[in-house]
């Protein structure tokens, strides 16, 4: 199975991901084909910074659970108010 098929079915997850020039928590968006539209968040603030599409080809590691990946998922959800 290849990576790009794999991470289809972790869209809209948060994650920790390692390329070839960078490595970001963040929530994957989209994944496409030949990419993946990764929501990058700033862990000082908890808040959206960037989006980053990274050719799959580049991915060398994703991370999907784990402690950090928990205190994150906790402090985003944190912010979210009720209406």
């Amino acid at each position: 199975m290849r990576l790009i098929n794999k991470l289809k079915q972790f869209e809209r997850q948060y994650a920790f991901i390692r390329w070839a020039t960078a490595e970001e928590y963040g929530k994957i968006k989209y994944v496409g084909d030949d990419f993946i539209e990764f929501e990058v968040i700033s862990v000082d603030t908890m808040e959206y910074a960037e989006t980053v599409l990274i050719n799959s080809q580049l991915i060398l590691e994703v991370v999907i659970g784990g402690s950090d990946i928990s205190r994150i998922i906790a402090e985003v959800s944190s912010q979210l108010t009720n209406d």
